[in-house]
């Protein structure tokens, strides 16, 4: 366990590090980038959404299939 607990904290200070040695040496302006932040997460959310309809309706498709062979 204590192993796990040093990776994760190993982890998050990589991604911390990471996070503002990016932010400091990135050449675009601050508007720029949290604009091209906020395009990117919109995207993510838009694809994570378009799976989640997807697999629910794959979903309740097997479920109506099953429910009628009972």
């Amino acid at each position: 366990m204590k192993k796990v607990i040093s990776f994760m904290a190993g982890a998050l200070c990589g991604v911390l590090v990471g996070g503002v040695t990016t932010l400091l040496l990135t050449p675009a302006s601050g508007e720029d980038l949290r604009q091209r932040a906020e395009s990117h997460w919109q995207s993510a959310l838009d694809e994570a959404r378009q799976a989640r309809d997807e697999k629910q309706r794959d979903l309740e498709s097997q479920f109506n299939a099953f429910t009628r062979r009972q």
